[in-house]
């Protein structure tokens, strides 16, 4: 683990977006993970006494990079971007893509790519924090639509995530939890620790609160598209238990986008 562990902030933007801010304490540097809303993620720093150094970009929908403009104004703030969304990220000090490393300060995130809800989208692991910043590809309880690919493609992109040590926590780019929550029992009705975690969530929701982050160890245990694997969810989707993962993971997702 580091040797000073970060200090991480998360708040509502929009309606339901996942504003995030990661910190270093050793050295004050401050990124945001995306800027959903410029109003929230500013008033956000000013709560804490943040100065932002940095603005990490997961992908390049407009729900996740329209404040970046007022926030790099009023902050001077970097922005590193994926390098596939350099036309929607214009003016970026870095792109990044797979393999390539970013530092907060005195923290380290590996650059993954993990395309699938869009052709852009990277992924930001902190191995040394032990935190991982999923944006739309990994949800709590869920994963993101699939917007420019084959199914399979994110399934292989949700995949890197199983081998992360069970107590990687996930941040997500939205709170979907209550409806991803519906589903998950839908498709995994005897999965007992899920029944759990649905009902922390829905205790949580009921003070304006939201399950995330989250845990590798959780979504391994409760998140469906993390079980394509499992039998008892080949057999919700119709296959055969033993059935290819991907397939599952496709017929799932398919019921998913109906739900």
């Amino acid at each position: 683990m580091a040797n000073t562990p970060p200090e991480i902030r998360t708040f509502l933007c929009r309606s339901d977006n996942i504003g995030v801010l990661i910190r270093d304490p050793a050295s004050g540097a401050c990124a945001a993970i995306d800027v959903p809303e410029a109003e929230a993620v500013l008033a956000a720093l000013d709560a804490e006494g943040w100065r932002l150094t940095d603005i990490l970009v997961t992908h390049r929908h407009a729900d996740h990079i329209e404040g970046i403009p007022e926030v790099v104004e009023r902050t001077g703030a970097r922005v590193t971007a994926p390098d596939k969304a350099r036309a929607a990220v214009p003016g970026a000090a870095r792109y990044v893509s797979e393999g390539d490393t970013v530092t907060v300060g005195g923290l380290t995130a590996t650059v993954w790519e993990t395309p699938g809800h869009c052709a852009d989208h990277v992924t930001y692991h902190f191995a040394d924090a032990g935190v991982v910043f999923a944006g739309d590809t990994l949800f709590t309880l869920g994963c993101g639509r699939v917007m420019e690919a084959e199914p399979e493609t994110l399934w292989r992109s949700l995949t890197r995530f199983l081998d992360l040590p069970d107590t990687t926590e996930v941040y997500s780019g939205h709170d979907y939890v209550l409806s991803n929550g519906r589903f998950a029992l839908a498709a995994d009705p005897d999965n007992a620790a899920l029944k759990q975690r649905v009902a922390e969530a829905e205790r949580l929701a009921e003070t304006g609160g939201f399950l995330i982050p989250s845990t590798i160890g959780a979504e391994k245990a409760t998140n469906p598209f993390l079980r394509a694997g499992e039998p008892a969810l080949a057999r919700s989707a119709g296959s055969e238990p033993g059935a290819d993962p991907a397939a599952v993971f496709t017929a799932l997702r398919s019921w998913k986008n109906r739900f």
